[in-house]
């Protein structure tokens, strides 16, 4: 008598068809997998280096330093009446965040094109722990700053949080959704154009001068911040000094067309990295 057979469950795996063929549940089901990679690069960032963990305070209050100095008190920038400290702090912890969402996302794929040939997961889990990754990083560092600015409140510094301070997730997200989405449209143009990979880095150092990082909005000419206001980012980050520092663009009308332009950017930055993740490792 023949043995039974026993019959195990086949998957065939195959490139999709689509411009925004997203498995949502397939990307949830890799959950463990994400939290591995998000460990994994919060490890690596700072691994065999003399200070270690330390860098994550140390970053951003250097970066403040040296903005105050040259752009405080050199080129005697105002900040709209708030310490110096507190308004550069402020936008370089937000920056950052963004600026590394875009910079890693857009070299995500090269960075580990070894991995993603020997191994079939859901390619949007790189891209995504990146974003992870920053967040963590993003949270430390909005800590220090709210350790800063109770510092400064105690001290009485013109500073006056204000209920838009409950946006403030709400704003992450959005600084997330942008650097993510442009970081997805350079790592899939990348693919053919790989000068890109050169020009990122210039870009993302133009639009911080192009960004009331180290200066209010309120510095730019009247006839010109509908200008500035193109670029999603200043609503953001007006905003998101408006309800931590009482100083900025009140949310209104620029920041819903931000969160729009970020949204629609994210959508697109998808749809062209699901267009390219079938056939990457051909051209890598």
């Amino acid at each position: 008598m023949d043995a039974p057979k026993h019959e195990y469950p086949v998957r065939v795996i195959g490139p999709r068809s689509g411009w925004l063929d997203l498995d949502l549940r397939e990307l949830w089901a890799a959950r463990d997998l994400v939290a591995l990679f998000v460990r994994r690069n919060v490890l690596a960032q700072y691994k065999q280096t003399a200070l270690g963990p330390l860098w994550f305070v140390l970053q951003p209050l250097l970066t403040t330093l040296v903005f105050t100095v040259v752009f405080g008190r050199v080129a005697r920038l105002p900040t709209d009446g708030l310490p110096q400290a507190l308004f550069y702090l402020c936008g370089v912890v937000a920056w950052r965040f963004f600026a590394d969402c875009l910079t890693t996302v857009s070299s995500c794929l090269r960075a580990n094109a070894a991995l993603l040939g020997k191994v079939y997961f859901p390619r949007l889990a790189v891209p995504l722990a990146v974003v992870l990754t920053g967040a963590v990083t993003f949270v430390v560092q909005f800590a220090i700053f709210l350790c800063v600015l109770g510092y400064f409140l105690w001290a009485g510094a013109p500073a006056a949080p204000g209920p838009w301070a409950l946006l403030t997730p709400a704003l992450v997200l959005l600084m997330a959704a942008l650097g993510l989405g442009l970081g997805l449209l350079v790592a899939a143009l990348t693919v053919r154009y790989r000068d890109l990979g050169f020009v990122v880095a210039f870009g993302v150092q133009l639009l911080l001068f192009a960004s009331p990082v180290i200066y209010p909005l309120s510095l730019v000419p009247e006839g010109w911040q509908a200008l500035a206001l193109a670029n999603p980012m200043a609503a953001i980050l007006e905003a998101l000094r408006f309800g931590l520092l009482g100083q900025g663009l009140a949310p209104g009308l620029p920041l819903g067309v931000a969160a729009a332009v970020s949204l629609g950017v994210l959508l697109l930055g998808l749809a062209a990295f699901s267009r390219v993740e079938k056939n990457f490792m051909d051209t890598v």
